[in-house]
């Protein structure tokens, strides 16, 4: 976790960066965080960083002020485990506001539990619910547990209910991720954070077992999140390139989703310069790349109609 001094430093750094377009395309982002600590509980969050205060609607429109952000989507925040329904019943309230861009959310629930179908059926009637991500990377999550017995059941009953699953794993497991989707031909996932690489190190495996994942026609990758991978925020735009590309290449301009993740972008970028850092590094290709990239593949992914 960056301390104040380098979490600031690295945003005024990022600030400095180039400024977009006078008439930036429309972007859906696919990946926003909120939370009042006074609502909900975050066991991560620690006190007195950078990440330890209220995150609020008003604070994610004055990121994207600027932006054409024309739509956006809630990603669940790790909430305590007693939490979780709760959850859902905050960011619904904040998606029903009319000064605000969210219009989906992906909420947090434990894939492998007993009763995790009936937890499901509690917002089968609630269509701004599109999907369901538990955390993988977490410290006390053993490498494999998406291949257990238990999770793979959970991810069947979303199948059923017309959910998806998002994975958020470590690089080094993205191999259980590959036998997860295709275990699962029934089921849609989206990958985040491209698979979690860390821009500044040996992406050699990563790309490996990244270009295995994209072989399942039932997974998309969000290009979003990885940047807070490098040490103490530290990221250089060529490398950033690279695994943007190595995404690009893999996945094909169909299954590409961008993702600000913010307020977490923040240990590394504003969520200005991480929009432009990769419009910059998709410029190249062919002219529906970038649209697809940052609008028209949410709508079909989120079914945001």
């Amino acid at each position: 976790m960056l301390d104040r001094r380098s979490f600031l430093a690295a945003a005024a750094t990022a600030a400095a960066g180039p400024a977009l377009a006078d008439d930036p395309p429309a972007v859906i982002d696919t990946h926003v965080h909120l939370w009042d600590l006074k609502r909900l509980k975050l066991p991560w969050v620690e006190p007195n960083t950078p990440l330890g205060k209220d995150y609020l609607v008003a604070d994610y429109n004055a990121a994207a002020r600027g932006l054409n952000v024309v739509k956006a989507v809630y990603l669940e925040v790790d909430v305590a485990p007693d939490q979780k329904a709760r959850e859902v019943d905050v960011v619904l309230e904040y998606i029903q506001r009319a000064d605000t861009p969210l219009s989906a959310a992906v909420v947090g629930g434990k894939v492998d539990d007993a009763d995790f179908a009936k937890y499901l059926d509690g917002f089968k009637n609630k269509a701004a619910v599109k999907g369901v991500r538990t955390v993988l990377h977490g410290g006390g999550t053993p490498k494999g547990h998406c291949l257990t017995r238990e999770f793979q059941r959970g991810l069947t009953a979303l199948a059923e209910r017309g959910l998806h699953f998002e994975l958020c794993m470590r690089p080094a497991e993205l191999p259980d991720a590959a036998e997860c989707v295709k275990r699962n031909p029934d089921l849609n996932f989206v990958l985040d954070h491209c698979g979690n690489p860390n821009p500044a190190g040996d992406l050699t495996a990563w790309k490996r077992d990244l270009a295995e994942v994209a072989k399942r026609p039932n997974v998309v990758c969000k290009v979003s999140g990885f940047l807070a991978n490098a040490p103490e925020g530290k990221w250089q735009p060529g490398p950033v390139a690279a695994v943007i590309n190595h995404v690009l290449d893999s996945f094909g301009p169909d299954r590409i989703l961008f993702g600000g993740d913010w307020p977490v972008c923040l240990k590394a970028a504003t969520l200005g310069r991480w929009l432009e850092t990769v419009r910059t590094s998709v410029r190249d290709r062919p002219g529906d790349w970038e649209r697809k990239l940052l609008h028209d593949n949410a709508v079909r992914v989120y079914r945001l109609w």
